[in-house]
């Protein structure tokens, strides 16, 4: 390839930007459909095979996933919608750049580099899930130790990190198109792959047919959340349940990450947008993801520890199965990459965001080589929420306390401070406190999240004025920082309507849903109908989807 060719493919990935340094622009504000596709794609994913397989295995009960984890669920959308949301509606900004005005340049590169590194592990879990499916038409053995055991397998997943870098690379908006897409079919899998177990789980639990509500909560007693580890080691409990479904996005919600997402809504409320990916990703996905792993396990004769996602989705629905855990891991490992793209590029100012992203990505595809990742996923969620939660309870401080205190907002940036050393301390603080309550034995790792938060905002409260969050700013100080651009004006646009052709893709696209949905649980051989109805959903689904936002933009 040339290098008259790089260059210029160079210069239209440049074109992609996204207001990395500035507050997004009026007229590019998005409305609350935009969101709830994005999160519905994000979290109705390829992890969730590996979730609700490790709530089995760690010896969770009915009442444990039913209650407990609808609890934690409902927390996370409350923390979306009341910390993250808000300050991002009213900054407009990345918390990448929101923090450099908080915390100086020097924190703000020990954190992002943090940051950046910790995303990409998390999207490279989901690149090794999506070749766990991948692998089986090729004949790869499934990979469940800490290393690649066969070099195709490696192979595979480069392939893999290919598309989900160049998806990365296309941007916020381009990554909601495609999960919005997506989300539907995939949660509609979920549950097929559920019902096909269910004749299965029925017989092991004595019973010839789930035929209400009590007869399927006792199969689930029985036989999928029985309350019993394999090993005889203590089971999970309900609350710890409860606070991993709270804490495993934690550093996007609490820790504001997400205010990367949030700074193109039009109001804070839309924030409860993400309840359409967290209850039917991380609740209803969760659920049947245990009861298809469970039953796989009981078909194959196999330990449930011994199978990976793409083995049990395609051992419950086929081809379809091996489609569904591909897609839902591209869906969650594009917007995670483009954190870690949006982090690394807040360091690199003479980089675009889309050429940090391409490094974030090739360096996020090698740790995707090593299936320790998902095999250590609930731990390695906590950590990574502990580590990068504490600054976001820094910048909550900062723009909600702050002013109440009389404290000054953006006082290390006003006096030219290339380290805010109050929020470091704190930041250190909060993570030393959390080694010693879970070191000790004190609080499980899922629990360690509320006194790391508060003792971060206690130390940082207490610092700041020592060492000049008192001043005054200099006059006019908040003229230093660029506002958002006011929508350019237009004359008003009537919508057009939909073609009739795209209005029967609609259509199509629904009854194809529908038919996907239905064929799984009719038995017999409903691979072949159920991958034909994929194809005509994905391609009916599609063409109606871009001629609905070709409309919409148009107006």
């Amino acid at each position: 390839m040339s290098s008259s060719t790089v260059s210029t493919a160079a210069e239209q990935l440049d074109k992609l930007y996204e207001f990395d340094r500035e507050p997004v622009s009026e007229d590019r504000l998005l409305g609350p459909g935009y969101f709830a596709g994005a999160y519905a794609g994000e979290h109705v994913a390829a992890t969730e095979f590996v979730i609700g397989v490790l709530f089995v295995n760690w010896g969770a009960s009915v009442t444990d996933i039913f209650i407990g984890l609808a609890l934690g669920n409902l927390l996370a959308v409350l923390t979306w919608t009341l910390l993250c949301a808000p300050i991002a509606v009213d900054t407009r900004l990345t918390m990448y750049w929101y923090l450099r005005r908080i915390g100086g340049p020097y924190f703000t590169v020990v954190y992002n580099v943090l940051n950046a590194l910790l995303f990409c592990i998390l999207a490279g879990c989901m690149i090794t899930v999506s070749a766990s499916a991948l692998r089986i038409p090729l004949g790869i053995p499934a990979q469940v130790h800490q290393y690649p055991d066969d070099f195709r397998f490696v192979l595979l997943v480069f392939g893999v990190g290919a598309v989900v870098v160049v998806l990365a690379m296309l941007g916020f908006k381009k990554l909601a198109d495609f999960s919005t897409v997506c989300s539907p079919w995939m949660f509609l899998m979920f549950i097929s792959g559920a019902g096909v177990m269910l004749p299965v789980l029925a017989q092991k639990a004595g019973s010839s047919s789930i035929d209400s509500i009590g007869s399927f909560f006792e199969m689930g007693r029985r036989v999928v959340w029985t309350g019993v580890t394999p090993d005889g080691s203590p089971p999970l409990g309900f609350w710890k349940v409860a606070a991993f479904a709270w804490i495993c996005n934690l550093a996007m919600h609490a820790g504001l990450s997400d205010m990367a997402m949030w700074r193109y809504a039009r109001k804070a409320s839309y924030g409860l947008t993400s309840a359409v990916g967290i209850f039917f990703g991380h609740y209803i996905a969760w659920i049947c993801a245990g009861m298809m792993g469970v039953g796989a396990s009981l078909l194959l004769n196999q330990p449930l520890a011994s199978l990976d996602s793409g083995g049990i989705a395609y051992r419950a629905l086929g081809w379809a199965g091996i489609l569904a855990v591909v897609l839902a891991g591209w869906t969650t490992s594009n917007p995670t990459l483009y954190r870690a793209g949006l982090a690394l590029q807040a360091i690199t100012p003479n980089w675009s965001r889309a050429r940090v992203t391409l490094v974030a990505g090739i360096a996020t595809t090698i740790v995707a080589c090593f299936p320790f990742v998902f095999t250590r996923l609930l731990d390695f969620v906590g950590i990574y929420g502990l580590l990068l939660g504490p600054a976001g309870a820094i910048v909550m401080a900062e723009h909600w306390l702050f002013p109440r205190l009389g404290y000054t907002r953006y006082w290390t940036d006003y006096q030219n401070k290339s380290m805010n050393w109050p929020a470091l301390i704190a930041w250190a603080s909060g993570i030393a406190l959390a080694l010693g309550l879970e070191r000790t034995g004190t609080l499980h790792l899922f629990f360690l999240f509320i006194p790391v938060f508060a003792l971060t905002i206690l130390v940082y409260l207490i610092l700041a004025p020592m060492a000049g969050a008192k001043l005054p700013p200099p006059p006019g100080g908040e003229n230093r920082y660029p506002k958002p651009r006011p929508a350019a004006a237009r004359p008003p646009v009537v919508k057009p309507p939909l073609n009739s052709v795209a209005k029967l893709a609609g259509v199509v696209a629904l009854a194809a849903l529908v038919v996907s949905l239905v064929i799984p649980f009719y038995g017999g051989s409903f691979e072949g109908p159920l991958m034909a109805a994929t194809l005509v959903y994905f391609l009916s689904g599609t063409y109606y989807y871009t001629e609905y936002r070709k409309n919409d933009e148009t107006a």
